[in-house]
């Protein structure tokens, strides 16, 4: 099975990579709805991503049938039988190591501390990101889970069998992609379904680089 990479364009400077991996069908097979996997966090990026899903996947004309890669003919996405799933990661507080130095491990207060505070974090985005799918009529539920952000949204994209994931892209120069690593880039090479990867205005990459 082989990806392929498409680059869309929409208004303005906004671009979106698309990789998508298929599992064959019958060509002309028809689907109810469309469930749509958006990953949030209280970036920019990531509110960014959730704005064009919905401006662009979510809202159009009710009575089109949209055609997949697959051959398959799919209910449009703002029809009332599709939906958004927004999902937040909350990394596992880990201790801190000194080079060449002891593990610190931090009281139970302390932890007790970090998780409610990422807790308060978590319910903010997904509030957020919730009210931004009423304001245009988008079915939604929320999902937060604990782990690695990339390993998580594989996982239960898989789960969940949705048919598109979400994730906004950093705006990374190469350098730093290369260095910190990429969960838009790992997701890319591990989602069983197709992924939908959205850049942010040009602008705000210049200021990452």
């Amino acid at each position: 099975m082989k990806s392929t990479g498409v680059e869309t364009s929409g208004a303005g400077e906004e671009k979106a990579a698309l990789v998508a991996e298929q599992q064959p069908r019958v060509a002309g097979e028809k689907k109810q709805g469309r469930k749509v996997l958006v990953a949030v966090d209280d970036s920019d990026g990531s509110f960014y991503a959730l704005k064009w899903t919905l401006d662009h996947l979510f809202n159009m004309n009710p009575a089109a049938e949209l055609p997949t890669a697959g051959g398959d003919v799919v209910e449009p996405a703002g029809s009332d039988s599709s939906m958004i799933v927004l999902v937040n990661v909350q990394k596992p507080y880990q201790p801190y190591v000194y080079p060449a130095g002891p593990v610190i491990y931090p009281t139970t207060t302390v932890v007790e501390s970090v998780r409610k505070a990422q807790a308060e974090n978590a319910a903010a985005v997904l509030s957020r990101a919730l009210q931004m799918c009423k304001d245009v009529k988008v079915k939604a539920e929320t999902m937060i889970l604990e782990g690695e952000p990339k390993d998580m949204i594989c996982d239960v994209a898989e789960d969940l069998h949705v048919d598109l994931v979400v994730v906004g892209s950093r705006g990374l120069s190469k350098f730093k992609r290369a260095f910190l690593g990429s969960v838009s880039d790992y997701c890319a090479h591990h989602v069983q379904c197709p992924i939908l990867i959205v850049k942010p205005p040009r602008e705000e990459q210049v200021h990452d680089k």
